[in-house]
């Protein structure tokens, strides 16, 4: 997974780490690499090579780790893109895609059978969203800052 430290990614990790996972992911910060340790995923400088290929890729960066993603994938593998932060016009080895048998999926969410898995996991407290900040409404301004800020780990919630 890549991009550990945003929204998508901290989810990601905490689902695949919930469900016994080898989940791997990569941030340019340290101290986001340190915290997604904690999360209990290994944590991988951008670009780093992986000790394995993996089976699954969550790709929510887009053009600068897309073909970092396409290399950790194993052959069969599935790169899923459900977000594109860093730019949405990636370049794709279409090589690498037939030769290593690829499958690229683009998601926006699941379907409503696993919406109804997901909140039946967090009612029962296996997993729960990781809150970066909490903000009153009225601080809707600086809960935005905190997002423009890009030294967020998780949710900003803004609480109504």
């Amino acid at each position: 997974m890549q991009g550990a430290g945003g929204g998508v990614a901290t989810a990601a990790v905490a689902l695949g780490v919930a469900l016994g996972k080898r989940v791997y992911a990569t941030s340019r910060e340290q101290w986001k690499r340190d915290r997604v340790s904690e999360l209990g995923a290994v944590a991988v400088a951008p670009g780093g090579r992986l000790p394995e290929r993996v089976d699954v890729v969550i790709e929510s960066v887009g053009e600068p780790t897309f073909e970092h993603s396409m290399k950790c994938a194993a052959p069969g593998a599935r790169i899923v893109v459900c977000g594109a932060t860093g730019g949405h016009l990636a370049r794709v080895d279409l090589r690498r895609v037939f030769a290593m048998q690829l499958e690229i999926l683009g998601s926006s969410m699941g379907t409503p059978a696993e919406l109804g898995e997901l909140l039946g996991m967090c009612a029962s407290g296996t997993i729960g969203p990781v809150i970066d900040s909490s903000f009153a409404f009225e601080q809707a301004p600086d809960a935005f800052a905190r997002l423009l800020s890009g030294e967020l780990f998780g949710k900003v919630v803004l609480e109504h």
